[in-house]
């Protein structure tokens, strides 16, 4: 019996980190209320057949995957006008021959430990009054935007006044992303919330 290959359409999309490309599928890959990110073939082993794959490519960095995109980070050797093409063909005829995408999600990593300093983990912190608040404006004004620009944004703490907060996909070493967290997300926070003193991010 053949089997017919799922009717998939995939376009290729810059985003504002020049080493970063999306590819948006016309269907969801994963839930859309979840998002993966991987920074090496061995990281993605067990967990993501197509990031594992991707990684087969000698010039893919890292690999993000959210509700219809993924976003790829190359390294410098290549143009994208050399590669696009190639990846967004793989990704298309993946999906199309309806292979897994994610099987599991991985388990967090703990922070680096500095010699200095203890290990941050967001356990030890202990919830505050106003983290459903922070929450709910990321989600609202945030997210959408940074979704759109292939990444993704995640609310770590609030302490002392500091706002923690992870950077994936293409948000992760994007040249534009401090002034996006300072000059944006800083200044809406602080608008809503007078609590809030600074934002700053731990990249994924």
């Amino acid at each position: 019996m053949i089997m017919s290959k799922i009717p998939v359409t995939v376009y290729a999309e810059m985003t504002p980190n020049p080493a970063t490309m999306k590819f948006v599928a016309n269907n969801y890959l994963i839930d859309p209320s979840t998002s993966v990110e991987f920074t090496s073939q061995a990281d993605a082993k067990g967990f993501s057949p197509l990031a594992d794959e991707l990684f087969s490519f000698p010039f893919v960095k890292g690999v993000f995957i959210a509700s219809n995109f993924v976003s790829v980070t190359k390294n410098e050797a290549l143009s994208w006008d050399f590669v696009a093409q190639e990846l967004r063909d793989f990704i298309r005829n993946y999906i199309a021959d309806g292979k897994e995408i994610l099987i599991r999600m991985p388990e967090e990593k703990p922070q680096a430990k500095d010699e200095n300093e203890k290990s941050v983990d967001t356990k030890t912190f202990t919830p505050s009054e106003f983290d459903d608040a922070i929450k709910g404006l990321l989600d609202e004004y945030v997210k959408p935007a940074v979704e759109g620009d292939g990444g993704a944004i995640e609310f770590r703490h609030f302490n002392d006044g500091i706002v923690t907060v992870l950077l994936k996909g293409a948000c992760s070493g994007c040249p534009s992303s401090t002034a996006t967290l300072k000059g944006g997300i800083e200044q809406l926070l602080m608008q809503h919330i007078p609590e809030v003193k600074e934002v700053v991010a731990e990249e994924g």
